[in-house]
């Protein structure tokens, strides 16, 4: 047991070190020579650590912005945290062990899936593969079940998700990318899908769909059209004014003596910063893996695509990530004082998970509907976003866990299935 949570601790749950190491097997299995094995590796894994470092950058600046606008506009409520549920479930209800095996087991049913299945997919975002593991664990407990039976059900539920999210994400990502050579590997698919079917419904159609990328703008606002100017146009004047809103004494959080509204501005900057680094790093990853990738879709799992996390998508179309960051956000403040009306639980805007996944969500209303389609999908997104975790507040707090939900639409549903479907069952039986 000490070695296995030895190699998830510090190989599966680094996303980095596992993605170089597939990266290895791949070259290795398409027999080539040492240096292309070390080169394609390294390279690998220096592209996904650009990537994750733009990632930190973009965390900190957002969770900078996440307390301002708390204290800004006076919001109250639960912020949802897988993070903190997975520290409970381990420290306060000794779920460890069953969180750690049921990972393994999540992986190995993907791979098994994959092989014998029309889902040809591989879901390499480890961190997300922990979170299912820790919210089909905590169900099962919810439920009753214990050891073995609890690590074997969480383990085909996850692996099924892992396989099937991706499938079903396809054909949109392929409208996105023009091929098939990756896969999106993020657990908030559902939302996506549900953007994506508001920008059907509600979007542009035919020749009246005009994509978020090709906006033509006056000759005094070309400059606008360079990824990272716009990003800054659109993010400065929101931190301005929400510092403004904040004040001085909560503005300066961090701020080391500076002036508040020169820190908001300063923060705006690493938003973009973040931004460009996070880029960088998704083009460096793709130019090795996909074709490293290719050893295991001819050797392992025939034809088989890797499911790499959200940023991937970025660089397809940045304009849609930054107005689905915005109208998510909208969304969500929407759903805020609009769900505790029907007598759920008050969730606060989270920002990380609005810019990640309402950024991707982006994307595919924009793929589907095209700008009108980003814009009203970005909002239901938003909406049904706050929602999902509203549901699951009263679930956790049967489970015993106090004022807390989640984030990531996937891992909620599996949890949500537990306690509504899964749970009867076992009862009645």
């Amino acid at each position: 047991m000490a070695v296995i949570n030895f190699i998830i601790e510090n190989i599966l749950t680094q996303a980095a070190i596992t993605i170089a190491l597939i990266a290895a097997l791949g070259l290795i299995l398409q027999r080539k020579s040492i240096g292309t094995v070390l080169s394609g590796t390294f390279k690998t894994l220096l592209g996904f650590e650009v990537l994750s470092a733009g990632s930190s950058i973009i965390t900190s600046s957002l969770t900078y912005f996440g307390k301002i606008f708390s204290h800004g506009f006076h919001l109250k409520g639960v912020v949802p945290s897988i993070e903190a549920i997975n520290g409970q479930a381990m420290n306060q209800l000794g779920l460890g062990n069953e969180i750690a095996l049921t990972f393994l087991g999540i992986f190995i049913v993907n791979i098994i899936i994959a092989r014998f299945s029309p889902w040809k997919y591989i879901f390499l975002t480890g961190q997300a593969l922990l979170w299912m593991a820790t919210m089909t664990t905590i169900g099962g407990h919810a439920a009753g079940l214990s050891g073995f039976p609890n690590i074997a059900l969480g383990s085909v539920i996850g692996g099924i998700f892992a396989v099937a999210m991706p499938a079903i994400a396809q054909p949109i990502v392929r409208k996105i990318t023009g091929n098939d050579a990756i896969a999106l590997g993020h657990f908030c698919t559902v939302g996506y899908m549900v953007e994506s079917g508001a920008a059907w419904l509600f979007g542009e159609r035919g020749e009246k769909k005009h994509s978020l990328e090709e906006m033509k703008l006056p000759k005094s606002l070309e400059f606008m059209q360079d990824t990272y100017l716009s990003v800054m146009v659109v993010m400065v004047p929101l931190y301005l004014i929400t510092a403004a809103f904040a004040g001085p004494k909560y503005g300066a959080i961090g701020a080391n003596g500076v002036n508040y509204m020169m820190f908001a501005f300063l923060q705006a900057i690493q938003f973009v910063v973040g931004v460009y680094v996070l880029l960088a790093g998704v083009r460096l990853l793709l130019g090795e893996i996909v074709p490293a990738f290719r050893g295991i879709a001819m050797k392992l799992v025939p034809n088989s695509k890797p499911a790499l996390d959200c940023p991937v998508l970025f660089p397809y179309s940045p304009n849609a990530v930054i107005v689905g960051f915005i109208t998510t956000t909208i969304g969500t403040v929407i759903g805020m004082f609009f769900f505790p009306v029907l007598g759920l639980a008050v969730i606060l805007p989270g920002m990380l998970t609005n810019f990640f996944a309402g950024g991707t969500a982006g994307i595919f209303g924009n793929a589907v509907g095209g700008r009108r389609g980003a814009i009203i999908g970005g909002i239901v997104h938003g909406l049904f976003i706050t929602l999902l975790p509203a549901l699951l507040v009263g679930v956790l707090t049967h489970m015993g866990f106090t004022n807390a939900s989640a984030t990531d639409s996937d891992t909620i549903v599996s949890c949500l299935i537990y306690a509504w479907f899964i749970t009867p069952i076992l009862k009645a039986v």
